[in-house]
C-alpha cells in the first residue's frame, strides 16, 4: 500500500501525540496536573539560560508576552522562581526551582516508560531500527528548544498569521 508525503507526517505527528498525551496522563497521575511539552521546553531554557520574558520569548521563538504567561503559570506552580540578581538588585533573573527540576526528571521517566511499553509491543530490534531510521532522516537533533513557538506560529499563535 503506497502511502503520501501527508500520511507520513500525519504518523509521525500522531506518534508524537500520542507519546505526549500518555506523559501527560502519567506526570497528572503523579501530581503534576496540567504540565504540558511548552512547560518543559520553557524550564529547559530557563535553566540554560534564558532568565527573562524576552529571552525566554527569543528562545522558544514566542512574544515576550506569551513567554511571560508561561513564567507566570510555572512561577504558579513553584517550578521556576525570580530572584535578584546579585549584580543589579532591581532586576529580577529566572531560575528553575527543585520542584522544576524534579518536574523534568519526572516527565524524562515517564518518557522512558511509554517507550519501553512501544518496545515491548514491537520488539526492541523493530523499535531500534525505527529511532535509527528516523535520525537518519532528521538528524540526531530533530527539534530544537523553540518547537512551541514554531508550532503556535504554523497553527496561527500568538505570532502566526
Amino acid at each position: 500500500m503506497s502511502r503520501s508525503g501527508a500520511d507520513l507526517a500525519l504518523l509521525l505527528l500522531g506518534g508524537f501525540r500520542s507519546l505526549v498525551d500518555a506523559a501527560t496522563a502519567e506526570l497528572d497521575r503523579h501530581g503534576y496536573e496540567g504540565v504540558r511539552p511548552a512547560h518543559d521546553f520553557a524550564m529547559r531554557a530557563i535553566a540554560a539560560g534564558a532568565d527573562n520574558a524576552s529571552e525566554l520569548g527569543r528562545r522558544l521563538s514566542a512574544t515576550k508576552q506569551a513567554a511571560a504567561k508561561t513564567i507566570t503559570v510555572l512561577q504558579e506552580r513553584g517550578y521556576v522562581t525570580r530572584d535578584a540578581d546579585p549584580l543589579d538588585a532591581r532586576r529580577k533573573r529566572l531560575r528553575v526551582t527543585p520542584l522544576g527540576f524534579e518536574v523534568m526528571r519526572q516527565g524524562e521517566e515517564v518518557f522512558d516508560e511509554v517507550r519501553a511499553r512501544w518496545e515491548r509491543r514491537i520488539g526492541s530490534a523493530e523499535l531500534a531500527l525505527f529511532e535509527a531510521r528516523l535520525r537518519e532522516l532528521v538528524g540526531a537533533e530533530p527539534v530544537r528548544l523553540d518547537a512551541p513557538g514554531w508550532v503556535a506560529q504554523d497553527l496561527g499563535g500568538p505570532d502566526g498569521h
